[in-house]
């Protein structure tokens, strides 16, 4: 376990996969300031590690994924426009290195998750629920409206439609409706959560780890809209000059199980 800022955040690792979790199982797992901030950093370091395959992000305890911010500390931090506008340009920073982040992601839900809780998860690659999931961005009440960057991830994940929903109702889905709706990737019982979130993560290894990151490249930059240069096209194929490449065929045709090596 590796400690990050007081322990907001921290990483537990088993073997190529990390597990990042939210530390503030007092509060579900509400996210302050300080927290946002170790969270930009926890997935920079990890964002760096060559050997990693998988990262899995999940809330501390079993009542929560994450609760969204902590209201609490707003009358200091976040009272006016100007230290929301700062607020807001951390919050950014740590979902910007989640989206970004080279490594496939898994978001392993349990509890509430709003607000900033479900910000995190829709910047997941993979979304899996319990049973006990529960989906929300009451934002409403505090009189607030999502702020764009926040509100990017969320709309790309659930669409205008149910973004609106959620947003203008303030109401919070079941996990069933969730993943009814495409909120989350999939649902099963809270007791199989963790087994079903290793076996995405195993699953995930078995693959050859350039593909991966490759995949999470090319997905992101199709987000952007913009038109694909000859270059880009070509950056698509040139995985087959490498080693996992040639190994992946060579193990197909032998019937053989692949060893990657991401090389």
């Amino acid at each position: 376990r590796v400690s990050t800022l007081a322990n907001l955040i921290f990483t537990e690792r088993t073997g190529v996969v990390a597990t990042l979790v939210i530390n503030n199982s007092v509060k579900r797992n509400a996210l302050t300031l300080a927290a946002w901030k170790a969270l930009r950093e926890a997935v920079a370091e990890l964002d760096d590690d060559e050997n990693l395959r998988c990262v899995v992000l999940r809330g501390a305890g079993a009542d929560a994924f994450a609760a969204g911010a902590d209201i609490a500390e707003f009358p200091d931090l976040r009272s006016n426009s100007a230290q929301a506008r700062d607020y807001g340009v951390i919050v950014d920073a740590a979902l910007g290195a989640l989206i970004n982040c080279r490594h496939p992601t898994i978001a392993m839900i349990h509890g509430a998750c709003t607000g900033g809780g479900l910000e995190i998860a829709c910047c997941c690659d993979i979304r899996i629920s319990g049973t006990s999931g529960r989906f929300g961005v009451p934002i409403k009440l505090v009189g607030h409206a999502f702020a764009y960057p926040e509100m990017v991830p969320v709309t790309e994940v659930a669409g205008r439609a149910l973004v609106l929903e959620l947003l203008l109702e303030g109401r919070i889905m079941e996990a069933a409706e969730a993943e009814r709706r495409g909120l989350v990737s999939r649902m099963v019982d809270d007791a199989e959560l963790e087994a079903e979130v290793r076996e995405a993560a195993k699953r995930i290894d078995e693959g050859a780890p350039l593909a991966a990151r490759a995949t999470k490249r090319f997905i992101n930059r199709l987000a952007t809209g913009q038109p694909l240069t000859s270059e880009e096209v070509a950056e698509s194929y040139a995985l087959c000059d490498s080693e996992d490449y040639a190994e992946g065929v060579r193990a197909f045709t032998a019937k053989e199980k692949p060893k990657f090596r991401g090389r």
